[in-house]
């Protein structure tokens, strides 16, 4: 069974502004065949404190192609990303999720966006799996008007209220805590409803993560936490900053679940098996064992703790994008030509999006006191000698 055709070229570029659900199912006709295949995860789930979920996973073919798209799209926009940086068009910081994109994808498949997602700074690929657009994701890296934050954010703050995803947040570990907040006005208001708040190996070993970890198991509140364990805390291997690196096992009386955080499909059976968990006992970690292939942050070459062979090597034999391929190709979904013009398709749109996204003014000065009080409340803005009132805030 082979895709048929794209659409026309002028419907293409319409479709730059929106999320990344309605592109896919307008811009081409994806498959909407939904006949179940059932299909074995790459490796086994590990458990602790819990009963691990069957290694058998239902999809179909809609969903496969979708998640080959979604995560194709993913990675170009992180490349772009990179050479945006390189040419000294995005500022300040910026962290790329290549490599890492099943988590992305998995987690979203398996919930609903009544679901709350909370992470740190390596957030563009989460922003996009929640409904965010192209055009966000670059006019806000690059500082202008049309970003998802207004351009105000940056890399490290994209924020999609309407869709729950809570951002984007800067100091390490800090928005654990957050999520778990959030988990507690779930079940507050009795909605059914889970937070994922995802974190890094590297905070792991946070203090506020325990008292939030604690706190949760107490009142059994819908919170998962979620560590992307991509085996370099910055530039410091796993083992060197943690005695114990089994993060899954880190809650102790809180139970865990390590997934192969490269295999999206593995990815979505364990949140759904998560959901399901939180929903009934409280809190439950998951340790997504993934990769990245850029640095830490643009700043970091990415080359000096790890060989070009290591990197090379989870790129042949664990690469998320290769393994769905693989996927669509042996149950003859869609032909190997086809999958290469989606991705000419998903770099067209990544193009134009950036297009468009340089032609957004910057942000007004006047934007520096906005998002920061409440408004109504004739707050002043003084001086450096606090005598003289400068202006009063709207």
């Amino acid at each position: 069974m082979a895709l048929s055709r794209f659409a026309s070229s002028s419907s293409r570029s319409a479709n730059i502004l929106k999320p990344l659900p309605a592109v896919i199912s307008f811009r081409r006709a994806i498959s909407s065949d939904t006949t179940p295949i059932t299909v074995e995860t790459s490796v086994p789930f590990t458990s602790h404190q819990c009963e691990a979920p069957s290694r058998s996973v239902e999809t179909n073919p809609k969903e496969l192609l979708t998640f080959f798209r979604g995560m194709a799209l993913m990675r170009r926009m992180e490349i772009a990303a990179d050479s945006l940086y390189k040419a000294k068009l995005i500022r300040g910081f910026c962290h790329l999720y290549d490599g890492q994109e099943a988590v992305a994808i998995g987690m979203e498949a398996a919930i609903t966006k009544k679901d709350c997602i909370i992470t740190a700074y390596r957030d563009h690929c989460t922003f996009v799996s929640r409904g965010g657009t192209l055009l966000e994701v670059f006019s806000e890296l690059m500082g202008r008007q049309a970003g998802c934050s207004r351009g105000k954010g940056g890399s490290m703050h994209f924020y999609k209220k309407d869709s729950n995803f809570y951002g984007g947040h800067g100091i390490v570990g800090a928005q654990v805590p957050l999520g778990c907040g959030l988990a507690f006005a779930q079940k507050y208001s009795k909605d059914e409803t889970v937070t994922f708040a995802l974190y890094g190996d590297g905070a792991a070993n946070q203090g506020q993560l325990f008292e939030a970890l604690n706190i949760s198991a107490l009142w059994d509140l819908p919170a998962i936490l979620v560590c992307e364990n991509n085996h370099y805390g910055m530039g410091t291997a796993e083992w060197r900053a943690a005695k114990s690196p089994a993060y899954y096992k880190r809650g102790d009386y809180v139970p865990g679940l390590k997934v192969d955080g490269m295999d999206a499909l593995a990815v979505k059976q364990a949140c759904k098996f998560a959901k399901e968990h939180a929903l009934k006992n409280g809190p439950i970690i998951l340790e997504m064992d993934t990769y990245r292939y850029h640095g830490h942050s643009m700043s970091d070459p990415g080359s000096t703790y790890r060989t070009r062979d290591e990197i090379t090597g989870v790129r042949q034999e664990r690469d998320p994008i290769e393994r769905i391929r693989k996927l669509i190709l042996s149950h003859d979904l869609a032909t190997e030509k086809e999958l290469k013009d989606i991705e000419k398709q998903v770099r067209k749109e990544v193009d134009d999006a950036i297009a468009q996204a340089k032609e957004s003014p910057m942000p007004e000065p006047s934007e520096l006191f906005t998002n920061v009080y409440a408004k109504g409340l004739g707050v002043e803005s003084f001086g450096a000698d606090r005598k003289e009132v400068r202006a009063t805030l709207p």
